[in-house]
């Protein structure tokens, strides 16, 4: 099991990841959903080439993204497949899908 200070660690790097060539265009808000002891809420902003990220729930995502926060820490840290968690519903994307399809190559995965 990840600890909390383990899965907080994902959103500066995704931060770190960050490929604005591939998200050209794209200006939108993600939130995590993260449940479990470990869990809690963040939440990744692109905008204008640009990404941050923070705690808490974000004003008007535009898609969410809810997942114990152990399924969701093994996808990012590439322990298990995005789709096949996604298809088991480990993962759940509510809001923009295809936002969600294009997500993983913003950040350098693919």
């Amino acid at each position: 099991m990840a600890t909390s200070q383990e899965v907080a660690a994902i959103f500066p790097g995704m931060v770190q990841n960050f490929r604005p060539d591939k998200a050209e265009g794209v200006n939108a808000v993600i939130q995590f959903d993260l449940s479990g002891d470990n869990g809690g809420l963040y939440w990744v902003a692109i905008e204008d080439g640009q990404c941050t990220t923070g705690e808490g729930q974000a004003d008007s995502p535009r898609m969410t993204i809810k997942a114990k926060a152990d399924d969701y820490f093994a996808v990012a840290t590439g322990q298990a497949n995005v789709m096949q968690s996604f298809m088991s519903g480990k993962i759940k994307v509510q809001g923009d899908m295809s936002l969600a399809m294009k997500m993983a190559s913003f950040f350098g995965v693919g």
